[in-house]
């Protein structure tokens, strides 16, 4: 029997609690999920793509699910499905603004490889507000990030932030 495999691309700049939400859901869909963590200069990343991989590699750990694996990609999504063999690709879904940019990119992925399905998640409601983005810009200006993150990638920003200087002195 095929094994069905998933993959669930993204920046993780950091990962959030959302996106751990999105990674055990996905998991229950696929026999193998691949974390594909990828390179998106124009997101300003605060971690370079290794410090990224092993943020997401530790916390798929502490999650303890056995089908999860993490790789990093610097290609087409398409392109990296293909190589590893995946017949599906899981997105999460926060809000309307996300819904049309990720049907957007469903309908022209399917463009490319028509084998591939793309399956969207609804983020838990407690989960929706958060994006990493704003998890940045909250640390950035000296905001608490323990409700967005886990306490190791809270770790994680706040050194990165103190390095790098706060912002947001009144």
């Amino acid at each position: 029997m095929t094994k069905r495999i998933g993959i669930y691309p993204g920046t993780f700049d950091p990962i959030t609690l959302g996106h751990a939400d999105i990674i055990r859901r996905g998991a229950k869909l696929v026999d193998r999920l691949i974390i594909g963590v990828t390179t998106n200069p124009s997101k300003n990343p605060m971690f370079t793509p290794d410090e990224r991989m092993e943020m997401v590699r530790n916390e798929v750990a502490r999650m303890e699910i056995p089908n999860v694996e993490v790789q990093g990609f610097n290609a087409l999504l398409m392109k990296f499905a293909e190589h590893v063999n995946a017949s599906v690709v899981v997105r999460g879904l926060r809000a309307v603004a996300d819904f049309e940019y990720e049907y957007q990119m469903a309908g022209m992925n399917q463009q490319l490889n028509d084998d591939i399905e793309t399956v969207f998640l609804m983020a838990d409601v407690s989960l929706q507000p958060i994006a990493s983005k704003l998890v940045k810009e909250i640390a950035v200006y000296g905001g608490d990030i323990a409700p967005f993150v886990s306490p190791e990638v809270k770790a994680l920003v706040d050194a990165r932030v103190e390095k790098n200087g706060r912002k947001g002195d009144l």
